[in-house]
């Protein structure tokens, strides 16, 4: 297998806590992490196997006038990538409690553009199990990658990050 970039952010808190779960389940000899704080377009170019390491928004929607997301930095970065001949996988962090309508709609966002840029999204994981009222990352009754709640669900992170992990690892090259 390919080294992983494995993009994430922010720096510091759940998002970095859960990527740095993946990277030890991906093998640590197989994965750079890299925050999106620092990254463009061209270190993602460099990866055939790339993992997105998402927060949730953190504003009413990417377009309000401040930015306050290290994704919001990132994302015009994303619609300069080519993705194709690329694995790429998805997690989200989200709160499906307090954000039921929206809960990680972050995946669906970023995987819209990766998909317009000639992308694969591996690592799709099925709804059941997750109580939320709408989801921008659902598509074809799958989310498009895995969704994770460490306000409300920490004690489900390990074992979801180890189910994904198993069916992402063998998809990349």
């Amino acid at each position: 297998m390919k080294k992983i970039g494995l993009f994430y952010g922010p720096l510091g808190g759940s998002t970095e806590k859960v990527a740095k779960k993946v990277v030890a389940a991906l093998g640590f000899d197989n994965v750079d992490l890299i925050p999106v704080k620092t990254a463009k377009a061209a270190d993602v170019e460099k990866y055939e196997n790339v993992v997105f390491g998402l927060s949730t928004i953190g504003k009413e929607t990417w377009q309000a006038d401040k930015s306050a997301n290290d994704w919001d930095v990132f994302l015009p970065e994303i619609e300069k990538i080519n993705f194709a001949n690329k694995a790429i996988a998805m997690f989200g962090l989200g709160d499906q409690i307090s954000y039921g309508n929206h809960f990680v709609d972050a995946m669906g966002i970023v995987g819209e553009k990766i998909m317009k840029n000639g992308g694969e999204i591996v690592g799709h994981v099925a709804t059941e199990g997750y109580d939320f009222g709408e989801s921008l990352a659902v598509i074809d009754g799958k989310f498009l990658g895995l969704p994770v709640n460490e306000d409300f669900e920490p004690e489900l992170t390990d074992e979801r990050v180890k189910k994904w992990v198993k069916v992402i690892k063998p998809l990349f090259k």
